[in-house]
């Protein structure tokens, strides 16, 4: 087993990876910005090092720096954590190339992966069904227009190295298309530095349901449940939950047959999830994640499994603790994603306890919420016998907990909790949008 990993990351995920390593006996090291000298992740780290100021394009993203920090630390491996570089393959690959051992799948699988267009004809490949869309690139909008003759309207405009919501637009005319398309490659080329994007049919009311994988790279696919995150607000998840209100015992094992057959013949190492947009008894292939995910913890409640211990023994050791296949689960498990609304420093923290209650953050009294990273702060997660058991455990918890010093999303999770809607399951992902207007 190795003795040192470098966390190339921040904030709650660096302290999430952190506890997972100390109960393995492996030391850490934490990397940070100048603005997050004083973070928790810093504090709870054998060794941490600055690596720059705050702009994360100045520190947490130098992926010279880090791969020297984790060298000169005599680190064995990097965990490169969610976002930043996490699904980076040059840093995955100049990390190897460093004789260390990189925490997530393969540079050629991230590469493969974090191309929709490719990952499209993977997922066909290996039996998933994909939303009809165009099988390469779009060029222009000549190449756009003919598309639309097979496609039909509404569709929709992706970048093809796309993320997070960007470089994305729903088209519902032959009048939207051409300036849409060219929004859209702009969009692609400032976020991405890739301008490719392709057309697929849009979905008006789907349902955004994953499942959570761990591989370890010698075929080996363990299914860990699905999740499903419906509920968004501009593509950015607020709540996630399982197991899915709308997935049936039929689709689930369909989903599961697919997902076990791709990650093993591109023997997957690591933490994944892939994606799936549900149309009543239909389900498309999305996208496949090449990293943990930040509702992760949803799948841990449900299985008593730790996915990073996993995740760490699969890309060093090739091997996992646990069987291959679909895994036991129990239970309702629900995580709220708690936003930091404007920067500050927490006055105030009073955290949730009891049966089935998890709080992940780097919060403390007294600590700095700086203005240049991800709103996310931390994540409240419950595990009931139930799902309208798990609600009022959600809704007490939630009303337990108190930050102080900077506004939350607290109050709108707790409406979105007690909505008539959202505790019916009757819902889809533009829920929130259709919603917003009640909520507190």
């Amino acid at each position: 087993m190795i003795k040192r990993i470098l966390i190339a990351n921040r904030g709650e995920i660096a302290v999430r990876i952190i506890r997972s390593c100390r109960e393995m006996g492996i030391e850490t090291v934490a990397v940070y910005s100048v603005a997050d000298a004083e973070s928790l992740h810093v504090r709870l780290a054998d060794k941490a090092v600055c690596v720059g100021p705050p702009p994360a394009a100045k520190s947490y993203l130098v992926t010279e720096n880090l791969i020297m920090t984790a060298l000169r630390q005599n680190c064995d491996a990097v965990h490169p954590g969610v976002g930043f570089l996490s699904e980076n393959a040059e840093f995955a690959r100049l990390v190897r190339k460093s004789g260390l051992h990189f925490i997530g799948p393969e540079p050629d699988t991230i590469a493969l992966l974090g191309d929709k267009v490719q990952a499209r004809a993977a997922a066909l490949r290996f039996g998933l069904p994909i939303t009809p869309g165009t099988k390469d690139a779009v060029a222009d909008a000549d190449e756009a227009k003919k598309a639309v003759k097979e496609l039909g309207f509404p569709l929709i405009i992706k970048a093809a190295a796309g993320g997070g919501g960007k470089g994305m637009r729903v088209v519902r005319s032959m009048e939207e298309l051409s300036v849409n398309l060219r929004l859209c490659m702009r969009e692609a080329e400032a976020n991405f530095s890739d301008n490719r994007v392709f057309i697929e049919r849009f979905v008006e009311k789907p349902r955004h349901v994953e499942l959570q994988i761990l591989s370890d790279g010698a075929g080996s696919v363990a299914i860990l449940g699905e999740r499903d995150c419906s509920v968004q607000q501009n593509h950015q998840k607020l709540i996630e939950e399982s197991p899915s209100p709308v997935v049936s015992a039929a689709m689930r094992d369909k989903m599961t047959a697919g997902a076990a057959k791709m990650f093993s013949e591109l023997k997957y190492t690591g933490a994944g999830t892939i994606e799936f947009l549900v149309d009543g008894e239909d389900f498309y292939f999305m996208e496949v994640n090449a990293r943990i995910q930040v509702e992760h913890p949803v799948s841990e409640m449900r299985t008593g499994i730790d996915i990073v211990r996993q995740q760490i023994l699969a890309c060093v050791e090739n091997r996992m603790e646990i069987q291959n296949g679909v895994q036991a689960v129990q239970g309702n498990a629900i995580e709220c994603r708690i936003n930091a609304l404007s920067p500050g420093k927490i006055t105030r923290l009073e955290v949730p306890g009891g049966p089935g209650t998890r709080f992940d953050s780097f919060l403390y009294c007294g600590a700095d919420i700086p203005p240049h990273y991800d709103s996310m702060v931390a994540k409240l997660i419950v595990h009931a016998e139930n799902r309208n058991a798990a609600l009022e455990r959600m809704s007490r918890a939630l009303s337990e907990l108190v930050i102080e010093g900077v506004k939350t999303n607290l109050p709108v999770q707790q409406s979105i909790i007690n909505h008539s809607v959202f505790r019916s399951g009757n819902f889809d992902t533009s829920f929130y949008e259709q919603y917003a207007g009640s909520f507190s």
